[in-house]
């Protein structure tokens, strides 16, 4: 099972204050319907006895076992229709575009902050939940949503590299490298479709942080990722576990579970902690304004929050989870794999990033849409 103690180093700062970045997923994708059973009530009210009807999730790609729905479609007789997203910005999207037909969502730390000042999540008051008491204590205040008024959370991972170092022709320890590849990675390359994340690797690859204020940094940013560019296979982070499982990309930016998964079936793939740091990020369950089935996205996001259940969510996308007690029922392996419990001379490369600032994030966008162009 996995150690939290391990990993506590890692965690232990969330209470302080300071987390973000993006997320996880993988490969599939479902459709999304809106119906009516449960109320539009807030956090205060009673926690419903008990649901029907349906609950309508919008998630990250392959980022929740469709075994486990089944079991809580079987348990509470919610029937759950999935979609998906492959990045924080593209969840934001639909549901600025009027999107409101999903009754619980997945943003992840900086974006729930970025929702909650836009208006367009409900309170749920979390700790008020029967199994609110079993998240761990370093989960409770953070700094985008202090007393979990508005989420819950589910899993927490890094934002790292993979690399077969024998197809690429050499190895590759830094941010500087992955962008400057050897030669045997050129169009076998692999590249998160997010601009969070790609856009704050480039930063430390040039030298500077994520989040830069400084018009400089990104001209270099930008010189840097037109040159990789045409190295590339595919910018999706969608089906990027059975690309690098099967070989066609080579040399990767990967969440951290998603490469334990694919590392299971390709041994030849080595985890990478990149020599400038690489970003801890958390994911969260929250249920948006406009959500038609409240009560029933209560009743999964308490489900979610039973300590067997959130290790059968684990022991499934390969991320660790925030619900305490959950490590007696994990897969010994996940303890064994370094990507996901860092050796301790690799953990304080992993740190939270604070939310960008407005002119950060508009330079961003400004060269994520000239890379993406």
């Amino acid at each position: 099972m996995v150690s939290k103690h391990r990993l506590l180093p890692l965690t232990a700062l969330l209470g302080a204050g300071v987390l973000a970045l993006a997320a996880c997923g993988g490969g599939s994708t479902g459709t999304a319907t809106s119906s009516g059973s449960g109320s539009s009530s807030g956090g205060s009210a009673a926690f419903p006895a008990k649901g029907s009807g349906e609950l309508n999730l919008y998630n990250w790609t392959d980022y929740i076992s469709p075994e486990l729905l089944k079991r809580f479609e079987s348990e509470t007789g919610i029937k759950v229709h999935l979609d998906t997203f492959e990045s924080n910005e593209g969840l934001l999207a639909k549901l600025q575009a009027g999107g409101t037909g999903y009754d619980v969502i997945v943003p992840s730390d900086y974006m729930v902050q970025q929702m909650v000042q836009l208006g367009l999540l409900q309170e749920i008051d979390t700790a008020t939940f029967p199994n609110g008491k079993n998240i761990e204590p370093e989960f409770d205040d953070v700094y985008f949503d202090q007393g979990r008024t508005f989420t819950a959370p589910y899993m927490h991972g890094t934002t790292g590299i993979a690399v077969d170092e024998a197809k690429v022709g050499g190895k590759v320890t830094s941010w500087a490298e992955f962008f400057n590849p050897p030669a045997g990675a050129s169009g076998n390359m692999g590249m998160l479709n997010d601009s969070n994340e790609v856009v704050a690797a480039a930063l430390r690859a040039v030298g500077a942080k994520p989040c830069s204020e400084t018009p400089a940094d990104y001209q270099k940013v930008q010189a840097l990722l037109s040159g990789v560019k045409g190295k590339l296979k595919v910018i999706s982070s969608d089906g990027q576990i059975d690309r690098m499982t099967s070989g066609e990309t080579t040399l990767a930016m990967m969440w951290n579970g998603a490469f334990h998964r694919a590392s299971v079936k390709n041994k030849g793939i080595t985890w990478v902690y990149p020599s400038e740091g690489l970003p801890l990020w958390q994911d969260n369950f929250a249920v948006p304004k406009g959500a038609h089935n409240v009560d029933n996205a209560k009743i999964f996001i308490n489900w979610m929050l039973d300590p067997k259940n959130a290790a059968e969510a684990t022991n499934f996308v390969g991320y660790a989870n925030a619900v305490t007690g959950s490590d007696a029922y994990m897969d010994k392996d996940l303890a064994k794999d370094p990507a996901i419990n860092p050796p301790a001379d690799k953990a304080a490369l992993a740190q939270p990033v604070p939310p960008c600032s407005q002119t950060a994030l508009d330079l961003y966008d400004k060269v994520w849409t000239d890379f993406k162009s």
